[in-house]
């Protein structure tokens, strides 16, 4: 870029002292400055590569490579937390999270207490909501999360959006960990745990329908366990970032409608990514969000200029913000 402008320069004060050519070389030069920053490569950090973050990052990454100029990858990652601290720790420009972890990041508390508030978080744009689907194995007993005492289960990784959940759902219920042979495994190894006999129930905070509990479910009977009744209103009540919703049926060859709780899922970027950088990325997913769409259904049904902000708990990015005000997504 700088050898670019040198250039330009160069040939400015050639034409200059030729007596013409001026407003060709301005708009030259307006050119360039507007062009896509080459130098900037934008690491996407998506998730395991069995769930959905992994493909919708890989759909984003991809506008932003092939249809926008700028170099980018797709980084599987264990999700929210991790993701959270890479793009903290300069180590990617975009990342997918849960609002929970983001809230407790904003906010420092949960999995970043005792941590200064990590206010310079700013989202590009709200994704999906994350249902939380607490699956288990028909012939364990399991109807109610209650059920759940004295059971193998399997809670998520250490410190993952769908471990965060888990907490939360046992501290709504007045349990913990205490009352359950917890095992700490992304979903995809949970579920093949169940497979194999060893765990009874697995948290599968994603998403619906979750490929890895349709795959469980051809070979397999199993039910999904409603959040419900009390535990529901607490989480309302103390995290109101949980919207009671339900897994329809036939979801998973369920008879009936399941009620449950979800969280958004939310596309954070570098603050220190530049505006008008951000508008473009922002621009180019919606300008190409048929790529955005075919990567999962859940990205086909939600993601849309109306719900850019549902269940943002953080400031926009700039850019994205001007994007958006621009078409009238937001005021």
């Amino acid at each position: 870029m700088k050898k670019l402008l040198i250039l330009l320069l160069a040939l400015t004060m050639v034409l200059a002292a030729c007596g013409g050519g001026s407003e060709d070389v301005a708009t030259d030069a307006e050119e360039v400055a507007s062009a896509p920053e080459s130098d900037l490569f934008i690491t996407v950090a998506t998730g395991p590569t069995s769930g959905i973050y992994y493909p919708i990052g890989g759909a984003f990454s991809s506008v932003i490579q092939n249809d926008l100029g700028f170099r980018s990858s797709a980084q599987s990652t264990g999700a929210s937390v991790e993701n959270i601290n890479l793009l903290l720790n300069n180590q990617a420009e975009m990342a997918i999270a849960m609002a929970d972890a983001v809230t407790q990041a904003y906010e420092a508390f949960g999995a970043f207490e005792d941590q200064e508030p990590k206010e310079e978080l700013r989202g590009l744009m709200s994704l999906y909501p994350n249902y939380v689907q607490l699956v288990a194995m028909a012939d364990s007993g399991i109807e109610s999360f209650y059920d759940l005492e004295g059971k193998r289960v399997g809670i998520g990784a250490p410190n993952s959006g769908v471990e965060l959940n888990a907490r939360l759902m046992f501290e709504a219920h007045g349990m913990s960990y205490d009352d359950v042979n917890e095992d700490y495994l992304n979903y995809g190894e949970a579920v093949d745990q169940m497979r194999n006999g060893m765990i009874d129930a697995a948290f599968v905070t994603s998403g619906i329908p979750n490929a890895t509990v349709m795959d469980l479910g051809t070979t397999n009977d199993i039910v999904i366990v409603p959040i419900e009744g009390e535990g529901m209103a607490y989480l309302e009540e103390n995290y109101p970032f949980f919207v009671p919703q339900i897994i329809p049926a036939g979801t998973y060859d369920n008879d009936e409608d399941v009620n449950t709780a979800t969280i958004m899922n939310l596309m954070l970027v570098h603050h220190e990514i530049p505006e008008d950088v951000v508008y473009e990325i922002t621009k180019g997913i919606f300008e190409h969000i048929a790529t955005i769409h075919s990567a999962h259904n859940a990205a086909k049904q939600h993601i849309n200029l109306e719900s850019v902000k549902d269940g943002m708990i953080v400031p926009l990015h700039p850019g994205a913000e001007r994007y958006f005000q621009e078409v009238g997504a937001i005021e």
